[in-house]
């Protein structure tokens, strides 16, 4: 069975994993978005997140707005997606990851790793936009998501997206 061969138990010790293993759980989601004329949006959804692939890699799986919630699965705003990230052995403390969103066809690549500040920085760089994911605030029982986009190589950034996260177990 996929489930079987795809999910690993967590353990007391994540080792490598642990930049994001510390996330492992269920999360409820507070977004909110920039739209085109400049307002911004606000809907709730569920983030859900755990070990894979032997414990070398970890999985999430969001959903803005969630199930059942005004706007689920339509483009463009909702996404129902995923993220597999690992750290890259031949490279130190730095992170790969890919997120896929089948809602609205995008598939992008990160690569990043811890900020200096106790979160962690993502950079998506291979189209446009550029993409930098962060990921602050965190803690045991809750953090704060934010991205924000850059059509012109990374000279200047708008924040469009921020998610505050809240455990639900």
């Amino acid at each position: 069975m996929l489930a079987d061969v795809l999910h690993a138990p967590g353990s007391a010790d994540p080792g490598p994993v642990a930049l994001f293993a510390r996330l492992e759980g269920s999360w409820h989601l507070a977004w909110t978005g920039l739209e085109p004329d400049g307002r911004w949006s606000t809907a709730v959804g569920e983030l859900h997140v755990g070990r894979v692939l032997g414990g070398r890699a970890v999985q999430d799986v969001w959903i803005v707005p969630g199930p059942g919630e005004p706007g689920a699965g339509v483009p463009p705003r909702a996404f129902h997606g995923t993220t597999v990230r690992f750290p890259d052995p031949s490279a130190p403390g730095i992170w790969r990851s890919t997120w896929m969103d089948p809602v609205n066809g995008r598939v992008r690549r990160f690569v990043g790793g811890p900020d200096g500040d106790g979160g962690i920085v993502l950079l998506s760089d291979d189209e446009d936009p550029w993409l930098r994911w962060r990921f602050t605030d965190l803690r045991p029982d809750g953090f704060t998501w934010s991205a924000e986009s850059s059509w012109d190589a990374g000279a200047g950034w708008v924040h469009d997206e921020r998610m505050t996260a809240e455990r639900v177990s």
